[in-house]
């Protein structure tokens, strides 16, 4: 590329997404879903390749949006629009090679994507899109779908625990940004409050881990899947219960996102381990 063409096209802010943390959304249910189907197919890697593209599609449309909404200067426009067409290309490539391997039907999985993409754009065009708990947490939740759609490919048949797998990557997405949400708020305070106080004020954290640790004993319990599925969620509920009680006031949101990113490393780990036990 000249040197024209970097200044034109190569704008990090508009290549990738700027929510370092959102990439975990991502790839913790793609490798649940790749390691539980037991079996890498030629259609996973396209799998992979289309899932990828279009997380990354999201960032340069959001800019688009930004741009006509007067937002972002028109100067944006050129670098959006290239990386769209090389994500959308990408993505293309991916969704054929899907279908030429007989899991067309898989499509169906991105109607909630992109229901959930316009959903986003209209609070972007409106300038509302900040601090949007509730959209953060159903958009987790498409991404979450790739850990079926990985694992259909892998056991090669659409087995209704693929499901378990989605509702399950969902519901700790969904825990891990309202535990984000916590900490985040948590470093604004002055002071560290009593203990009573501190628990109220995690207690929708608290709620959600609490939950989600007990639907997965259960259901291991009852023989409905692994017994060890419940092993990443004691971790979560651990990590919520301690981060409850020693509150990150005046942590850097760096050090925060770390730690969020180790333990949700460990949670895909300790859950990739658990369904085989």
């Amino acid at each position: 590329m000249t040197a024209v063409s970097r200044t034109l096209f190569w704008k990090k802010h508009i290549a990738l997404p700027q929510e370092h943390g959102s990439w975990v959304f991502l790839f913790s249910p793609l490798l649940i879903g790749l390691f539980a189907g037991g079996r890498w197919a030629t259609a996973s890697g396209y799998l992979v390749l289309a899932a990828l593209a279009a997380f990354l599609f999201r960032q340069p449309l959001t800019v688009a949006v930004k741009v006509y909404s007067g937002r972002r200067a028109r100067r944006d426009l050129a670098a959006a629009y290239f990386w769209m067409g090389v994500y959308g290309v990408v993505g293309l490539m991916g969704a054929a090679g899907i279908w030429r391997e007989g899991f067309g039907s898989l499509a169906v999985l991105a109607v909630p994507a992109g229901l959930v993409l316009v959903w986003h754009l209209y609070l972007v065009s409106r300038r509302a899109e900040r601090r949007q708990i509730g959209v953060e947490v159903v958009a987790s939740g498409t991404l979450a779908l790739a850990a079926p759609a990985a694992y259909w490919i892998g056991v090669g048949e659409n087995d209704p625990l693929g499901w378990w797998l989605w509702l399950l990557t969902w519901l700790q997405s969904a825990a891990s940004i309202v535990y984000a949400a916590l900490r985040l708020e948590q470093r604004m305070w002055k002071e560290i409050p009593p203990l009573g106080e501190r628990i109220r004020r995690g207690g929708r954290a608290l709620l959600y881990t609490s939950f989600n640790l007990i639907a997965a004993l259960a259901l291991g319990a009852a023989g409905v899947l692994p017994a060890g599925v419940g092993l990443p969620f004691g971790l979560q509920w651990a990590e919520t219960v301690w981060g409850t009680l020693r509150p990150a006031v005046g942590a850097r949101p760096t050090r925060i996102g770390v730690r969020q990113l180790i333990v949700s490393t460990l949670f895909t780990i300790l859950f990739i381990l658990g369904w085989k036990l």
